[in-house]
């Protein structure tokens, strides 16, 4: 593998960014009437228009050069056909295998994955209509009508998200949760509002042996049996999504209501698998596979569609220009869609988490910018908050919006304010405003020429800032499977051009080896392993305003 700053099309990047230094997009769009066009890009019924980007055909030409010379297309490749491309973890990376509709002959690790995908989802279709129909029922005969998900990371970042999106898609009949945050307020809240003879816990856990799901999990039980005072009713109220059946049967769940997933399956990659059984809980089976098609449809596009028109790579690579040309540390992402509000959390960890590596595959540390940090808001919210940093401050953000042209929740004419803010946003990040013409607005409104010169710096608008603006018609669950999809696929993109691995997370692992010893030493008359002085410091100051010796 030869290092990425040695690759041709690299060094020809670092010469075209050089006439790249003083582009700008508004004289850009003044002498091409077909910019537009020409930058812009559909897959179904998504439409991405990077026409709002620092870049020129001859740019995307480099940067897709790039890609060929970084070997995406054999990457991707490997990827879909089991691989192990997760290879500090020696595992294949089969996502994309849980979400398509026919599923070729593949047997990775030895298993057949054809067939245990079909095994699964049709016991998880079997539960989830026993549930709705109301043959599953509590242990005192009542249906379920509460669904608890208790997991964290990918086992509720991604279904929670998906659940907010799809809330309009709800089933009347149950109502679902989600429990993550090892806080207890975050657990005894939920539980303040439900009834234990109609709740269904779902245990999200494929060690199950994961701290916080566990210790939520150990607590609902203590609640459940408090309330119905009989230790048998946690097989009627308890299902696991784990491959531990061991700790699963010790836990009190029937291993018969365990729903397996793979090792192949990554935890932020792991909506599509049983991790999505909470979705289907909420929306229905016909509903949660429509979810499954829309990102089977990108994944066929990612596979299939030449790199200039394929649209996980040109926002992976504009991500690239950015960050490694420009030096942009952050990237904005701001849906204007309220049901997304949970879209930018999940995508910070898969993004950041995916991507933010400084070693690359020849197990060297890398000399470039890797994962940028992911952040946003739903608009208009963003607008009332941190767009100012945005417009007026000293950093470049490169951003993406997301606007739906149907809203399925019409409000007199709220939508179209919304959809004209989004629009606004964009040209306003593009336009700007100069010096020249707030001066002459400000006198026209009556002010003195010396006070319009002293105030109009503060009202300068740069411009000339790039955003990317992502288009669909309506967020239904197949819309919904290709926005997810197109972002995972992007993130693979810029992690092979990075030439790091997208797919393993040892970043995690120093924090959890540290608790349980600073956890003991909260508690115990004495230090608990080797700590540093500030740590040592803040467990006697805990410890004191405990009434504990120190």
């Amino acid at each position: 593998m030869k290092p990425l700053k040695h690759l041709p099309a690299w060094k020809a990047l670092e010469q075209h960014f050089k006439s790249m230094r003083s582009f700008d997009m508004r004289a850009a769009f003044r002498e091409d009437a077909s910019r537009f066009d020409q930058l812009s890009l559909r897959c179904g019924n998504l439409l991405l228009d990077y026409s709002k980007n620092r870049v020129t055909t001859e740019t995307i030409q480099h940067l897709m050069q790039l890609a060929r010379e970084s070997e995406l297309e054999a990457m991707r490749n490997a990827m879909f056909t089991g691989e192990r491309i997760n290879f500090t973890e020696q595992r294949a990376v089969l996502h994309t295998a849980l979400r398509a509709p026919v599923r070729p002959p593949l047997v990775v690790e030895g298993v057949d994955v054809e067939h245990e995908i079909s095994k699964v989802l049709k016991r998880m279709q079997r539960f989830v209509e026993s549930v709705h129909n109301g043959n599953w029922r509590g242990h005192t005969g009542k249906p379920i009508r509460n669904v608890v998900n208790i997991g964290i990371g990918g086992s509720d970042l991604g279904p929670a998200m998906a659940c907010h999106a799809l809330d309009h898609y709800a089933v009347e009949s149950v109502r679902v949760y989600f429990v993550s945050n090892l806080d207890p307020a975050h657990l005894a809240g939920t539980l303040a509002q439900l009834d234990p003879e109609t709740t269904l816990f779902i245990v999200a856990s494929k060690t199950f042996t994961t701290l916080e799901t566990l210790a939520n999990a150990n607590s609902a039980k203590a609640w459940l049996l408090a309330a119905l005072r009989a230790p048998g009713a946690v097989a009627q109220h308890f299902v696991a999504l784990s491959t531990n059946a061991q700790a699963v049967e010790a836990f009190g769940i029937d291993p018969e209501n365990m729903f397996i997933f793979w090792d192949w399956v990554g935890g932020r990659y792991s909506l599509w698998s049983a991790i999505g059984l909470s979705i289907a809980l909420q929306i229905g089976w016909g509903n949660f596979q429509a979810l499954l098609a829309g990102a089977h449809a990108m994944d066929t596009h990612f596979r299939e569609a030449p790199l200039e028109a394929n649209m996980p790579v040109i926002l992976g690579m504009l991500g690239i220009w950015y960050a490694n040309f420009w030096g942009t540390d952050t990237y904005g992402i701001f849906p204007y869609d309220q049901r997304l509000r949970l879209l930018v959390p999940f995508l910070q960890q898969l993004d950041m988490e995916s991507n933010g590596k400084n070693v690359n595959r020849a197990n060297k540390r890398v000399n470039y910018n890797t994962g940028p940090i992911v952040w946003g808001a739903p608009g208009t919210n963003g607008q009332h908050a941190f767009f100012e940093l945005v417009h007026q401050g000293t950093r470049l953000i490169p951003t993406d919006f997301l606007m739906a042209a149907v809203n399925p929740t019409p409000l007199a004419d709220q939508h179209e304010w919304l959809l004209a803010n989004c629009m606004a946003q964009t040209e306003a990040l593009l336009k700007g405003k100069s010096r020249a013409v707030i001066e002459a607005e400000l006198i026209a409104q009556g002010m003195s020429r010396e006070e319009a010169r002293a105030l109009a710096p503060h009202k300068v608008f740069p411009g000339n800032r790039p955003s990317n603006t992502l288009l669909y018609q309506k967020l239904d669950p197949h819309t919904l499977g290709m926005l997810i999809a197109l972002y995972e696929h992007k993130v693979f993109v810029q992690g092979m051009i990075w030439q790091i691995n997208s797919f393993d997370q040892w970043g995690v692992e120093l924090g959890k080896q540290l608790a349980p010893p600073i956890r003991a030493a909260l508690s115990s008359v004495r230090v608990i392993g080797e700590h540093d002085g500030s740590t040592l410091g803040l467990i006697a100051d805990i410890r004191r305003r405990r009434g504990l010796s120190t």
